[in-house]
């Protein structure tokens, strides 16, 4: 920036990038304020929390780079400049020590958000950063100002330079409802549309299964689609199946039934198991038993995971050893809808990375930067949602600092 002068720089909204941009702006001598819609800010973080807080992941950085499909390469930059391991150096840094949990995951001590926000707010204090509440924003007026309608009426500031980190539209009620998509796309901006990412699907449950199952877990699963199979776990719900091994096949689940209507997805019971293994231990059981009692028995299936044979592969599950064994390793669910973008856990679709420069600016609003889940990415659970957005917040403020040198 230039010597002595003291840059203004705008940032609206108040989650991880956003939050992340003002840090990174006002450690570089810059006036910040955020400007918030909500009452106060952090609260999809906090909402986060209640999960643990998966702050990011351990495994290397090459494939958790492809973890973010068709927008790795252009995602790779800010990746690379902060990493997984500076954002466990910078919440560390906020007092929250980090451990890596037994699938990768990395966490907080605390398991869960409220320590790290109030730390980071305090940070932020610290660095003279103004935080407005109750501000939304309402686009730019005739003169290029920014708008904002507030508790007492509307108001316009102009800023140096503006980032923008508006998040999705994912849970709506935290305050990221992806209305800044119809003012950017008015505005000229290339907005591809948004979509449920990480969310659960439909499925036509018999009534049974539907009232007697629901909200009870599939455990140590694996689902396929395609040629894609994930270990982990499903849980069914009253209009299908939602959990972590659904999410990480959502997009390609999401895609195929856009396109076709519909999608076959094949759950192994045992993936643990081979199916001649488990056709010897079904023999071994007495056969005037009930299949039940004999899978119970034999390979311990609950209640739910026999009745999910009986949704798979109709009710009268063949009574063969070898016939049953295959049935428990592939029971094939046709999935029919998603679900709605209101209740996903996040958002595809955004500002399209072919208008904005190597800098997260708008092509067509020099000096204003878009940063975090608003950008045209998505990826699964596992600490890959959180790491991007606060890495592109990091790299919009140094995209800001790049503009007004």
């Amino acid at each position: 920036m230039a010597p002595g002068k003291i840059h203004a720089v705008a940032v609206i909204g108040g989650g991880p990038a956003g939050l992340m941009a003002a840090e990174r702006l006002a450690q570089a001598g810059c006036a910040v304020t955020v400007y918030e819609r909500m009452p106060s800010v952090g609260r999809k973080l906090l909402m986060a929390g209640r999960g643990g807080l998966n702050l990011t992941h351990s495994e290397g950085l090459e494939p958790f780079m492809a973890r973010y499909g068709a927008a790795a390469a252009r995602l790779a930059p800010a990746l690379e400049a902060f990493p997984p391991a500076a954002l466990i150096a910078w919440a560390e840094s906020l007092g929250q020590t980090t451990f890596v949990g037994s699938s990768g995951r990395v966490f907080p001590q605390a398991l869960k958000a409220s320590p790290l926000l109030r730390a980071w707010l305090g940070r932020l204090r610290e660095l003279g950063v103004e935080i407005r509440t109750r501000h939304d924003w309402q686009g730019w007026d005739a003169e290029g100002a920014l708008r904002f309608q507030t508790p007492d009426g509307e108001i316009a500031a102009r800023p140096d330079a503006t980032v923008l980190a508006l998040g999705g539209a994912s849970w709506p009620k935290l305050g990221s409802t992806g209305d800044w998509a119809a003012r950017l796309a008015a505005d000229g901006v290339e907005v591809s549309p948004l979509r449920p990412a990480n969310a659960g699907f439909d499925l036509a449950w018999s009534d049974l299964m539907r009232e007697r199952f629901a909200g009870q877990p599939l455990k140590g699963v694996a689902v396929t689609f395609g040629r894609t199979r994930v270990r982990g776990e499903a849980m069914v719900t009253r209009h299908g199946l939602e959990g972590g091994a659904i999410y990480a096949l959502s997009a390609a689940l999401r895609d195929a039934i856009e396109t076709n209507g519909e999608a076959k997805l094949w759950i192994d019971l045992r993936p643990d198991a081979r199916a001649d293994e488990l056709a010897a231990r079904i023999a071994q059981q007495p056969a005037n038993q009930s299949v039940a009692n004999r899978l119970r028995k034999a390979v311990h299936l609950t209640p739910l995971e026999t009745n999910l044979l009986r949704e798979a592969h109709g009710k009268d599950l063949p009574a063969d050893p070898a016939a049953l064994a295959a049935a428990i390793k592939g029971a094939p669910l046709t999935l029919t809808g998603v679900r709605p973008l209101a209740r996903a856990i996040s958002t595809a679709g955004g500002v399209a990375f072919a208008r904005v420069d190597e800098r997260l600016m708008l092509t067509a609003r020099p000096g204003v930067f878009a940063a975090g889940e608003m950008l045209d990415w998505e990826a699964p659970t596992g600490g890959y949602l959180l790491q991007a957005s606060f890495a592109t917040g990091v790299a919009a403020a140094q995209g800001v600092l790049r503009f007004l040198d």
